[in-house]
């Protein structure tokens, strides 16, 4: 995958599609499932190059933009022994660049606004997509038909290490993660020697040392011809104008050899498997799986209602008795991943610290059988129902990207041959019954189960050549295979110049207050018939008294728990019938309280979030719970090189005493967490989440002044309490002193590497977007000088990032680099040595700063294609004191910026000398690297 950790390699199933406009407003029973997917449709036209691409075209006016999703039904299922990794290291190799278009996808994409340019592998296919301006369109397609037809002239041996190398660095990443060993295990043990489900998609080491470049090439001849994959255009763009476009640049490519992807059985295991692994984890997990079918057999979908009763909804079999009755886990799930030819059904528990796991797997045991013998209820098969098509809807305005509507028409073409595969699978959930449930559960659950048990322990020695499958030698190169013909002596194809790009027309936001003064932002979005509401108030992390670290992030967890009129039970299951969602999440600034309603059923939803976030319970017994999950979270994070880090960093910026000095997750510290009272929760509640310190942010496809009344209703008669509000005492913070901290995280793989310094904060603002431009050139995006050098260049890393946090009393400067063990020192000296010529003798290129600030112009659209961005902007904005319109003056601040206004914007802030370097990682291999850089090391253990 080319940006995304491995651990995201999912298959997207069943994603979003288009919906028609949302009924009115009930006033209190949910609206039926069967009227929801009477509202979900989306209009498609295909047709099919007489070299065997198959194209589909769905027209959505919304914005100016264009999805463009190419997938071919290639994946590591595919793989032969010896070349386990190949789909995978071929996506990487098609990003970087093809014989008509040197500089890659991402190098004439992003100047001209493309958004989420990317890809990804799974076990059953590889996809490429991005999301561009409507008259971006052409060249978009010339770059995705010249690296289908015109790539392996580019493919040289220096691209396939640095790829290579970038590959092994995405698996050590995954590898270093807590629990990152599993998922081999798992495969290898589910699925037998030669099964194509046997593998990961990210391959061995050992296989991918030994890709020979006739190797890799052969792989793409064999499997990357036009009739091998679909192409998906969604968006500003309809059927008369695709067809002439698509001939053009994919027409003259040749049809390639006719491919049958693997067949695959579903495996039994003989007898029930148990496994025992150690790994740096917090606490003990259970893992139970089996082999199911795949997404095409008839019981997919009723082992998938099962697996969400079981286990996926918030009112689960497992969270009712284990978690909230029992006491015995602090975190369940259930999930069926259905595949192309198999599915993988999991189940998994953490165990709450000081309980013996036996006695929490024997009890899992119990309810696996006891959910297999009675089967679900009526209620519960419908509750899941009404979540799955209302999860959809969330994401429904996207054309693009890895969740998109293109996505929906591209699986349905690839793995069942139809785009509406997605309208037959939800009205099958709207069709399930306890006993079709039961049934499918009973037929597959009931076979020898995998169970694994990872415990707190040290991870055994890490062999990189096997952690992810046997090695063997590659298929030679002389094998004698047919190929599809590249045309390497053709005429130069030229790339299309796009015409001219609209700017962006963002919303106009409107306001309005309850009677009680509480403050309405308000735009209206009517592309999908939902309602979200994001109640902000002024607390955040930043509010956390620093003698009770963990108040907040309690207190917040405990809203849905339980209030005066409803314990927790009753609040999930009203979320699940009424298909709400309801969350709270902190920033540093702020804290927010969301939700995201179908508008038909707002009324309702809308009483249930008033209860939630007015009339808060702390019923002792639920605090003990939720201590000891929360407990578990800190552990969880002190676990994770991520985590430590991000846990060191605010105290080690601004001081433990400022307000900012505090771990960033929220989570504060064990001894406090393990003490906190229901009064003293109750107290902070009173504190800070209260209408005085309250906004509403609403975006929605509904009137403002019907969102107004519906509010009024629900929150008009809220009062603050009478004791006093929550202030937050700012200062000044000390800088801190340049440094290396090195956290012993003995074994690692990787070492994750986090910088920080403190910038000025410039008054009111002003100038921060010309050092955010500055910013991305050195470090913000993907084709930045610190991600191109250590990733692309030097194979280190599999990203490096830097990123001006903006707080609203601060601005850190940070740098993240998880980089392979062995070059942790040269790492950090490369990211300082490529600073400091950026901020002196190397600075913003023409080139640079033109592709940043056309690119940032034309993005806009892009980036603010739906309601939740919307959200987020107008939130952002209230932060920061910027007006209501501060997006559509955007590009007018972006065009003036020059190359010498971005350089003076870096070089008047950013000082690498300033920077303190946070190091996790094996202290044995890493210390003698750091030794040499110049600046004091200090060495203290992971706790």
């Amino acid at each position: 995958m080319v940006r995304l950790p491995f651990a995201a390699l999912a298959l997207a199933f069943l994603a979003a599609p288009v919906v028609v406009p949302a009924a009115p407003i009930g006033a209190g029973a949910p609206v039926p499932v069967a009227t929801l997917l009477r509202q979900v449709d989306i209009p498609w036209d295909s047709f099919t190059l007489p070299n065997g691409l198959k194209v589909i075209v769905h027209t959505d006016r919304k914005a100016p933009i264009v999805a463009v999703s190419v997938w071919y039904h290639v994946g590591s299922k595919d793989e032969p022994k010896g070349e386990t990794g190949f789909a995978h290291l071929f996506e990487h190799l098609m990003f970087g660049g093809s014989e008509n278009a040197a500089g890659g996808l991402d190098n004439v994409l992003l100047p001209y606004g493309a958004t989420q340019p990317n890809g990804s592998t799974s076990f059953d296919r590889t996809n490429y997509f991005e999301t561009v301006p409507t008259p971006v369109l052409p060249l978009a397609l010339f770059l995705e038909s010249d690296r289908m037809g015109h790539l392996l002239g580019a493919v040289t041996q220096q691209k396939l290490d640095a790829q290579r190398g970038v590959v092994q660095n995405e698996k050590r990443q995954g590898d270093n993660e807590p629990f990152g060993l599993v998922d081999y295990a798992q495969l290898e043990a589910l699925f037998p020697a030669g099964h194509p489900y046997h593998h990961s998609t990210i391959g061995s080491m050992a296989d991918l040392d030994a890709a020979s470049l006739d190797t890799v090439k052969n792989w793409f001849r064999q499997r990357y011809g036009p009739n091998n994959a679909v192409l998906v255009l969604a968006g500003d763009i309809d059927v008369a104008t695709a067809r002439p476009l698509v001939e053009r640049y994919f027409g003259d490519i040749p049809k390639g050899p006719d491919v049958a992807p693997a067949a695959a059985s579903v495996p039994t295991l003989p007898a029930r498997k148990e496994l025992a692994m150690q790994d740096r984890v917090a606490t003990t997990r259970l893992y139970r799986s089996w082999a199911v079918p795949g997404l095409n057999d008839a019981d997919a979908v009723p082992l998938d209602v099962g697996a969400t009763v079981l286990g996926g909804l918030a009112s689960s079999r497992l969270d009712n008795i284990l978690v909230r009755d029992e006491k015995l886990a602090v975190a369940v799930s259930a999930d069926m991943a259905p595949l192309e030819r198999v599915g993988l059904y999991s189940v998994v528990v953490d165990v709450r610290p000081g309980v013996d796991p036996q006695i929490v797997s024997k009890r899992l045991d119990q309810i696996i059988a006891d959910f297999l013998a009675k089967g679900p209820t009526a209620d519960e098969v419908q509750r899941v129902a009404t979540r799955m098509v209302a999860a959809r809807l969330g994401g429904l305005e996207q054309v693009g990207g890895f969740g998109g509507k293109a996505v929906t028409l591209a699986e349905g073409q690839l793995y069942s041959g139809d785009p509406d595969f997605y309208k037959k699978q939800l009205a099958l959930y709207a069709a399930a019954t306890p006993a079709s449930v039961t049934a499918a559960t009973r037929k597959w659950l009931s076979r020898p189960v995998l169970a694994i048990t990872v415990s707190p322990g040290d991870r055994s020695a890490y062999d990189e050549a096997r952690a992810a499958a046997p090695a063997a030698k590659p298929a030679a190169a002389s094998e004698a295979r047919p190929a599809a013909p590249q045309n390497p002596a053709e005429p130069a194809r030229k790339a299309p110049v796009p015409g001219e790009i609209a700017d962006l027309v963002f919303p106009k936001v409107e306001r309005a207050r309850l009677s009680n003064g509480v403050e309405i932002v308000y735009a209206h979005r009517d592309a999908v018939p939902l309602t979200r509401i994001s109640l902000g108030f002024d607390a955040g992390n930043a509010a956390d008294p620093h003698a009770a670290l963990g108040t907040q992030s309690l207190m917040l967890s405990l809203l849905d728990e339980g209030t005066t009129t409803r314990n927790s039970v009753q609040i999930a299951e009203a979320e699940e019938r009424l298909g709400a969602d309801i969350g709270a999440a902190p920033s540093m600034d702020r804290t927010s309280i969301g939700l995201s309603a179908l508008s038909a059923n707002l009324k309702p939803s809308l009483d249930l979030f008033a209860d939630i976030v007015r009339n808060p319970a702390f019923a002792p017994a639920e605090v003990n719970r939720l201590r000891a999950a929360q407990l578990a979270r800190i552990d969880a994070e002190a676990s994770d090189p991520g985590g430590i880090a991000a846990r060191a960093i605010g105290p080690v910026l601004f001081g433990p005493d400022h307000p900012y000095g505090v771990p960033l997750s929220g989570t504060g510290d064990k001894a406090v967490v393990a003490r906190l009272t229901p009064a003293e929760l109750r107290a902070f509640h009173q504190a800070w989440l209260r209408p005085d310190k309250a906004r509403f942010f609403v975006v929605s496809d509904l009137p403002l002044a019907q969102i107004k009344a519906a509010l009024e209703e629900s929150f008009g008669n809220w009062r603050p309490p009478a004791s006093a509000a929550g202030a937050k005492a700012f200062k000044a913070p000390t800088p801190p002193r340049p440094r290396i901290i090195l956290i012993d995280r003995p074994g690692s793989p990787q070492s994750y590497i986090l910088a920080g310094s403190l910038l000025p904060l410039p008054a009111g603002g002003a100038g921060v977007e010309d050092l955010q431009s500055a910013n991305d050139i050195l470090g913000g995006s993907f084709l930045s000088r610190l991600n191109s050098d250590l990733r692309e260049s030097k194979g280190w890393a599999y990203g490096v990032a830097s990123r001006i946090r903006r707080l609203g009393e601060a601005m850190p400067f940070l740098v993240t680099a998880p980089v392979q063990a062995d070059r942790t020192g040269d790492s950090i000296k490369a990211i300082l040595d490529d600073t400091r010529g950026f901020l002196t003798t190397n600075g913003v290129t023409p080139e640079e700063r033109d592709r940043t600030v056309q690119g940032q112009i034309r993005e806009l659209p892009g980036t603010f294609e739906t309601g939740g961005a919307v959200l987020e902007a107008m939130r952002a904005n209230d932060l920061y004191g910027r007006p209501d319109d501060y997006q559509s003056r955007l590009p007018a601040i972006y065009r003036a910026q020059t190359v010498a206004h971005l350089d003076a914007a870096a070089r008047a802030t950013i000082d690498p000398a300033k920077l303190v370097w946070i190091v996790v990682g094996d202290a044995a291999k890493v210390r003698t690297q750091l030794d040499g850089l110049g600046l004091p090391v200090e060495t203290m253990p992971a706790k």
